[in-house]
């Protein structure tokens, strides 16, 4: 590990690749012999230009998509993405079908309630969100607009290990926090959005990945910021965009290329969980996981310790040992550990042989 520098378990804004980190301290006075910082480059610039489009091409290249998707990059987070979705897509006649699987699943939900567009398919709330709704439990109408998912989900720990089967209803997904950490069918999505912070990025832009077909006209009634349209037709740059965001979603695309893309990030993501998920399963229940075992998540593993007193010593100890970020959701409790693309695998060894060194001690 760099000297100085703790293994960040944070949930986002999260750990970044450190080749990453280097690479734009090397270039921030000076980007590309311009004699400029990114942050001051002119998004107009050729410069920009060549930053923006190699971050776009990359991404579909990891994603194995051709022409017929488009990347955007969009502002105001997953959040406005909520209300966006609906706004752009559904009717009262042809509503949104929401699965509720976690907290940002709800408010995505609870945006197109609020619309009149809205409508729950499948819910694993009642059972405190321990598991993903499985295919057997969606009810779809085939008069819906689309079937909107978070892949994985952050607060509780779980995540999607099949893609739903929609019957030919448009299927849109919230990936902010599993983005690019493995091999999917990309092509059974119809549109993909994540707040790129958890797992490609600083926050401030967030990547939409879809079919061109869905962005090419938007409602005329809705102003033109809150259009998808207006990001496809003008490329991202309608306005100003958040350039040096997109700068670093494109630097860590790159180094996702250079590391062998998606297999092996899905390779180092399951050995990494499997570390610490181990640390869970062997402690003789002094680690409780929240998420059902088959709904495990690869980027954010939840567990609880046997009392709110011993989960906040294990937090201020754990700082101790260059372990940082690992505190649970305010809504949840308990411990979080994220365990994103960037994280190395001697994080987790490290917070595994903590966790052990810490039940002996307490148990």
């Amino acid at each position: 590990m760099e000297a100085g520098r703790v293994y960040n378990f944070n949930p986002g804004p999260a750990t970044l690749p450190l080749e990453v980190l280097k690479e734009a301290q090397a270039e921030f006075l000076n980007f590309n012999n311009s004699g400029m910082s990114i942050l001051e480059i002119s998004h107009r610039a050729p410069q920009y230009a060549a930053v923006h489009e190699k971050a776009k091409q990359d991404i579909k290249e990891l994603m194995g998509l051709g022409d017929d998707y488009e990347v955007l990059f969009c502002q105001g987070g997953a959040s406005q993405q909520f209300a966006m979705i609906p706004l752009n897509f559904a009717t009262k006649e042809h509503p949104g079908s929401y699965v509720l699987s976690g907290s940002f699943a709800e408010k995505a939900y609870k945006e197109a309630e609020h619309l009149g567009v809205g409508e729950i398919v499948a819910s694993s709330k009642e059972t405190g969100y321990h598991h993903v709704p499985q295919q057997s439990e969606l009810k779809i109408d085939r008069n819906a607009a689309y079937v909107h998912v978070c892949y994985n989900n952050t607060i509780y720990g779980t995540e999607y290990h099949y893609i739903p089967e929609t019957n030919g209803v448009p299927l849109f997904a919230d990936m902010s926090s599993d983005m690019l950490s493995r091999p999917i069918d990309f092509h059974k999505f119809d549109f993909i959005y994540a707040g790129v912070q958890k797992n490609l990025g600083p926050a401030g832009v967030v990547l939409v990945v879809a079919k061109k077909s869905l962005l090419e006209n938007s409602p005329e009634s809705l102003p033109t910021m809150f259009r998808y349209s207006t990001f496809y037709k003008k490329d991202s740059l309608y306005n100003t965009p958040p350039a040096f965001c997109i700068y670093m979603v494109g630097k860590v695309a790159a180094w996702i290329k250079s590391q062998g893309g998606l297999e092996e990030m899905a390779r180092r993501n399951e050995r990494k969980a499997k570390v610490v998920y181990d640390a869970i399963d062997s402690s003789n229940g002094f680690y409780r996981g929240h998420a059902d075992k088959d709904s495990r998540s690869f980027m954010n593993v939840t567990f609880r310790l046997p009392s709110e007193e011993l989960e906040k010593k294990f937090i201020a100890e754990a700082l101790t040992h260059q372990l940082s970020g690992v505190k649970g959701h305010r809504s949840v409790g308990g411990m979080r550990a994220s365990i994103y693309n960037a994280m190395p695998y001697e994080g987790a060894v490290a917070l595994a042989d903590f966790m052990e060194k810490f039940r002996k001690e307490n148990a």
